[in-house]
């Protein structure tokens, strides 16, 4: 797959090239310290399928070349497995002192399975660097580490919550990253709750196996054959996904119950929960570290192995994503050539163009480019996608309304960012909407050729005087194809309106076409709740009886108080071109579509307590939660 010149540079905008002049930006090494060379056997270990043999151990001296290689920008190391901890502490405590000595380095992770764990390495971590992050790999409760077994067969779980208490007893944090298989499919809360209740866990990471194409058993390098392989064998049959595998979509659908579970119970004080919160930041146009989410991908996360072998990033499928070795990496200019010359690497890049028309680019950030390669080979890149927007969708309205976990399953409503939409002073609006005695001083009106109407009276976007219906210039300033639709959401349901628009071909000019529209703007959060839920049902009665080129949809967006900064949530209801319909065909029944969804308004109102058209698999609103807000830490 080839990328369009056109789009390389959108393309950059979510997945940076790596430059060798920049030293802002940390680029991540994860050290493979023993290869695959691990002291349990998980039956989904992705790391014992590659071609990498363990037995050997990272030096000390590949750990000079590293900052040699990166001088002038910050390193972000972590250290991996298999286990890490099977190089020994003599070993280990090298590797740790050399990082210690090397002012680039940021940051040093040591990720592992715990079964080790013990006072003695802790003293060595203290001892040598005492900043040093540790993450468990755990999967939840005891049923959910199912799939994590010794060679034996039998389940290193006692094991690794014994060191989850002890690092507890020691004053120390870790990170869990916990796998979703079918074992805990449907019980996200109790799974989150479990994790949570260790007292030395301030993180927990909930990553998917993706594993549709595993279609093998790991083979076994001994004469005889483990009973962990044994077990193994009996879940891989080849003719479909191993049975630790899932969906994206249910995945999606376990992350969206475990960020509901961590708002309304409370967790996000404690726990920092991703990909929830990488989620987050980027609905509020904040920055995270999250490689999913970010635009510094492949080409600034790097794999090294004992040999010498270097790379990019590990979950890319071995050696087709080996780059160079260590002692041939002499500056970053090679390896950026290396990186130019991948062709694995390149097909990463063209897999984000579908990516350049998306409406979910901005809140996305293209996801992991090594999971859409997976999916691409299984011709089903569109179920990775159509996860990354339930989840964008979920979670916005999670942001939105709290206390309502419903929300996070509507299908209807949906992450639709406006740029720009702010207001000069929000709560002020919402004020004199309700005030009637409020004064209301004449402004000034113009409409354009096209039918804008605006302070200027020209076509596209521009200011516009911010009205209330007992304003004498109500009717005047509203355009007359949207005005039915204003009228009921205004009259009938009570809402607040902000914004409309009739909708406009703008023939004849460099402008794109817009939309019919109107923008509702809640008083507060229990009022979101129940509009939202009442535009769904409308939308959802209205739907099988609009005309082909029109669609109705639900709008989740965020509104700026140019006064305070502040942002606060909105909706809105907008009528677009159907897929695959034009625009021409789509204003040629725009008038008759409307006329269908003010029917399914006029037969609606937002009512509290009354759900959406859509299914809701989790518990109802709680109260409690109504004004609580998710770090974003």
């Amino acid at each position: 797959m080839q990328r369009t010149a056109g789009n390389d540079a959108q393309i950059e905008r979510m997945y940076r090239g790596l430059d060798p002049q920049d030293t802002t930006n940390a680029v991540s090494v994860i050290m493979k310290l023993r290869g695959e060379t691990c002291d349990i056997d998980c039956l989904y270990c992705y790391e014992k399928r590659k071609e990498a043999p363990g037995g050997a151990r990272i030096e000390p001296g590949q750990v000079r070349q590293l900052a040699e290689l990166f001088r002038g920008r910050p390193l972000a190391v972590e250290l991996h497995g298999g286990e890490p901890l099977t190089a020994g502490k003599d070993q280990l405590g090298s590797i740790l002192a050399e990082l210690a000595r090397q002012p680039s380095v940021i940051r040093v992770n040591l990720q592992t399975n715990g079964v080790m764990l013990d006072d003695a390495w802790l003293d060595l971590f203290d001892e040598l660097y005492p900043d040093l992050q540790i993450g468990i790999s755990m999967d939840g409760d005891a049923r959910g580490n199912a799939w994590r077994v010794g060679y034996d067969g039998q389940p290193v779980y006692p094991r690794v919550a014994a060191a989850l208490r002890l690092l507890a007893e020691r004053g120390r944090s870790a990170g869990v990253i916990a796998a979703v298989t079918p074992a805990v499919l449907g019980r996200a809360e109790a799974v989150l709750d479990h994790i949570a209740g260790f007292g030395s866990v301030n993180a927990v990471s909930f990553v998917p196996c993706f594993d549709s194409s595993v279609r093998y058993s790991t083979a076994s390098t001994g004469r005889r054959t483990s009973a962990s392989r044994v077990l193994q064998q009996v879940h891989v049959t080849g003719e479909g996904a191993p049975d630790w595998s899932v969906h994206p979509s249910d995945y999606g659908d376990f992350v969206l119950a475990a960020t509901a579970h961590w708002i309304g119970e409370g967790h996000f004080a404690r726990l920092k929960l991703e990909p929830a919160v990488s989620a987050i930041r980027r609905l509020r146009d904040l920055e995270t570290g999250f490689c999913h989410f970010t635009d510094l991908k492949c080409d600034h996360v790097f794999t090294l192995y004992p040999d010498g072998r270097f790379g990019s990033c590990d979950e890319l499928p071995w050696p087709q994503a080996q780059l160079t070795s260590l002692p041939e990496a002499l500056e970053q200019d090679t390896v950026r050539d290396a990186q130019r010359s991948s062709h694995l690497l390149e097909q990463g890049k063209a897999l984000m163009e579908r990516c350049v028309s998306c409406e979910y680019q901005n809140s996305c950030g293209g996801g992991c480019v090594a999971t859409r390669w997976r999916y691409d080979l299984a011709g089903d890149q569109d179920a990775y996608c159509d996860y990354r927007m339930r989840l964008i969708d979920g979670i916005a309205a999670l942001l939105a309304q709290p206390a309502d976990r419903s929300g996070a399953w509507c299908r209807t409503a949906r992450w639709r960012p406006r740029d720009p939409n702010s207001m000069a002073d929000v709560s002020r609006f919402l004020a004199r909407w309700d005030d009637s005695d409020a004064p209301r001083p004449a402004v000034r009106l113009h409409t354009s050729t096209h039918g804008n109407i605006n302070t200027v009276g020209l076509p596209g976007i521009h200011e516009a005087d911010d009205l209330d219906p007992v304003h004498p210039q109500w009717q005047q300033a509203i355009e007359p194809g949207v005005r039915s639709l204003v009228d009921v959401c205004t009259a009938r349901w009570g809402c607040v309106t902000y914004d409309s628009c009739q909708g406009h071909a703008y023939r004849d000019t460099d402008l794109a076409a817009a939309p019919r529209r109107v923008g509702l703007l809640p008083r507060d959060r229990d009022e979101y709740t129940a509009m939202a839920a009442a535009l769904c049902r409308a939308v959802t009665a209205a739907a099988p009886q609009l005309p082909p080129a029109v669609e109705a949809e639900v709008g989740r967006a965020d509104l700026t108080c140019e006064k305070s900064g502040r942002t606060v949530p909105v909706l809105d209801l907008v009528l677009r071109p159907a897929e695959s319909h034009s625009w021409a065909d789509f204003f040629e029944q725009l008038d008759a579509a409307t006329v269908t969804v003010l029917r399914a308004l006029e037969a609606e109102r937002p009512v509290p307590g009354l759900a959406c058209s859509c299914p809701c698999p989790v518990p109802a609103a709680d109260p409690a939660v109504a004004n609580t807000t998710p770090t974003l830490s």
